[in-house]
């Protein structure tokens, strides 16, 4: 029987990671490297691997991650079953979700990466690498996106989150849990994922928009400041279901004059309101009177991600609008 091919690309991050001459654990092991602890993929795929750069999740880019992305439509082309992408756990609740926005390939992508260094006692990223080779290879992901894989678990990309700063177990999706799990060393799949929206176009050049989290009695002058520091949309951090102190709905109304502003929340589970409390300050003084779009399930981070994904394609507030529909 012929084996299925999987392509390999490892970018870094905590499961690369080893002590050497400085303080710490620093990425050391390249694609090569991984797989050869794990000999029994032999019998699971036909490896492609490759080692790009070495760099810790942290600092990954939107060039980075778009780079793949374009990479893997000429994979899928090419016959390619699965990709896995490894890298640092730090973004993969982010870098998963703009895979799955700029890729519509069939040949699934799994990423994943390890909490604990490749040296630690009990370290998990082997088993998380077996995992997503597995998957990548099983004709039941193909056509699902981008899913993460790790702790046993896979997990859609639009809802997975990093829930804990150093468990093996912090990756979670707050609404819903898991797609499936790998079990016996075979995938499980419970449910498939909705592919609620994936961009006509690949941008080339990607704006700045940042996230803002307004705290308790917050002060507007950074909110002021944003357009003449050069962004070009704002994600507001909103508390509960989407309520922000009325201090800053003066600097908000003037900062939605000039560029998109998005309605998220600090809370890990549930959407955005848009229809229950009417206070200024609420969601629906926010997005009914002041022109905020609201994000739906989507997390703050993920929301930046899909606004500078909307802007970088030159699409207007209405397209805007409807891109984030999707995830409501």
């Amino acid at each position: 029987m012929t084996l299925p091919r999987v392509k390999v690309v490892v970018l870094g991050g905590t499961i690369t990671m080893a002590p050497s001459a400085a303080p710490g654990i620093t990425p050391t092991l390249t694609g090569d490297d991984l797989l050869a602890q794990i000999p029994s993929l032999k019998d699971v795929a036909q490896l492609e691997v490759s080692t790009p750069f070495l760099k810790p999740g942290a600092s990954l880019t939107f060039e980075d991650i778009a780079g793949l992305a374009k990479g893997f439509a000429q994979d899928d082309a090419n016959g390619i079953a699965g990709i896995v992408v490894v890298q640092g756990t730090d973004t993969i609740d982010e870098t998963s979700f703009l895979i799955d926005l700029l890729y519509a390939g069939d040949a699934g992508v799994i990423v994943t990466g390890a909490m604990r260094g490749a040296s630690a006692l009990s370290a998990d990223g082997p088993g998380n690498l077996y995992a997503a080779i597995s998957a990548a290879a099983s004709p039941e992901t193909r056509g699902m996106g981008c899913l993460v894989a790790l702790n046993e678990e896979l997990h859609a990309a639009a809802s997975v989150e990093k829930m804990h700063k150093g468990l093996v177990s912090s990756f979670q999706s707050p609404d819903g849990g898991p797609l499936g799990y790998f079990l016996e060393n075979r995938v499980r799949l419970l449910r498939k994922p909705v592919r609620r929206s994936t961009l006509k176009r690949q941008p080339s050049a990607f704006p700045s928009v940042c996230i803002i989290k307004p705290c308790l009695d917050e002060n507007p002058a950074l909110l002021n400041a944003l357009p003449a520091l050069g962004y070009s949309g704002v994600v507001i951090e909103a508390m509960g279901v989407g309520h922000v102190p009325q201090q800053v709905l003066e600097a908000i109304d003037k900062v939605v004059k000039d560029i998109p502003v998005v309605l998220a929340s600090r809370v890990p589970g549930g959407p955005v309101y848009k229809n229950t409390y009417g206070f200024p300050g609420s969601e629906i003084d926010l997005i009914s009177r002041r022109g905020l779009i609201p994000a739906g399930w989507l997390s703050p981070q993920k929301a930046r991600l899909l606004l500078t994904l909307c802007l970088a394609c030159g699409m207007n507030k209405s397209d805007i609008e409807a891109a984030f529909a999707h995830f409501d």
